[in-house]
């Protein structure tokens, strides 16, 4: 894969999708052979490192109990004004303010926005503005140039998809980006693609070039998908 380049993943359940996934964040280890990025062995170099380095926007929204701020830099490293330019490019900043105009005593959190309250689990937050916060925070982290998104619009709404498919080809065209797909339709204008099937690698050349072999994996799961007429005998 090379810098910058936009990768779709695809295959069947259990291919092994979020299981990539995992053992590049290192969640898992591996039993044998490496990740390398940058020339790099991953498992060579200390999980905060590796993480810091790396940004994921997961099928499953992650808010935590605390501020708008903690939230989107939870180790303090950004200004409010990269925070704030984050939040703008998620079509969040409105939603914040309007949050703050509800607190009653603000000199309490310093007559700042950020500092607001966000609930366990974003409970004060809907479905499309959680997600849209996950995609804040992995803009926020602007040094972090490897981007997974694990079907990071599975569960949203059209107009919150199209915010986050708007945003990911204009903020993050400087970073290379691995899109984990169930919906083949998010991956298929993607630069290159890799097929997996029962954890190993079966295909992984463009999308034309894929779906050029009639007899292939991606050319059979795209006509399962629609994306492909099917030939009339």
């Amino acid at each position: 894969i090379q810098k910058q380049e936009k990768i779709g993943i695809v295959g069947r359940t259990g291919a092994g999708k979020s299981s990539l996934t995992l053992a590049i964040f290192r969640i898992i280890e591996p039993s044998n052979g490496n990740i390398e990025i940058d020339e790099i062995n991953t498992s060579d170099i200390g999980l905060y490192d590796l993480r810091s380095k790396l940004s994921i926007i997961p099928q499953d929204s992650q808010i935590f109990q605390g501020t708008i701020r903690a939230n989107l830099d939870p180790t303090d490293q950004y200004t409010d004004s990269d925070v704030w330019t984050a939040l703008k490019l998620s079509h969040l900043n409105e939603h914040v303010m309007a949050m703050y105009e509800e607190v009653e005593d603000k000199q309490a959190i310093e007559n700042n926005p950020l500092l607001v309250q966000l609930s366990e689990g974003g409970s004060n937050l809907s479905a499309g503005q959680k997600q849209l916060m996950c995609l804040a925070r992995a803009l926020t982290r602007k040094d972090s140039k490897v981007l997974v998104l694990d079907e990071a619009t599975a569960n949203v709404d059209f107009h919150t998809d199209k915010i986050v498919q708007e945003t990911i080809r204009s903020a993050f065209k400087d970073r290379t980006i691995l899109t984990i797909a169930h919906r083949l339709n998010t991956i298929i204008d993607s630069d290159k693609i890799i097929v997996l099937e029962r954890g190993q690698v079966k295909e992984f050349d463009t999308p034309s070039k894929l779906l050029e072999d009639k007899g292939g994996l991606f050319y059979s799961l795209c006509l399962e998908g629609g994306l492909v007429p099917e030939e009339k005998q």
